[in-house]
């Protein structure tokens, strides 16, 4: 009884450090994309459509931490 309520406890820290990593990901990718539109602001439109690939992959990286987390949870 008590193993079972470790496991659920350690698969729920895991995902929330398999999420930290997106989540630094994303921050410093859209902060870098603002910082760039600002000093050039002509490049706005190419900028946000790679940003927006660029979140994709790593929202990607974060569906993959959760799913991690319930494959190997038991």
């Amino acid at each position: 009884m008590l193993s079972a309520e470790v496991v659920g406890n350690i698969a729920t820290i895991g995902y929330g450090l398999a999420a930290i990593g997106p989540g630094i990901g994303l921050g410093v990718m859209i902060g870098k994309t603002i910082e760039g539109t600002a000093r050039q602001p002509e490049i706005a439109g190419k900028l946000q459509s790679t940003m927006f690939i660029g979140v994709a992959f790593i929202e990607v990286l974060a569906l993959l931490g959760l799913v991690a987390g319930f494959l190997f949870a038991g």
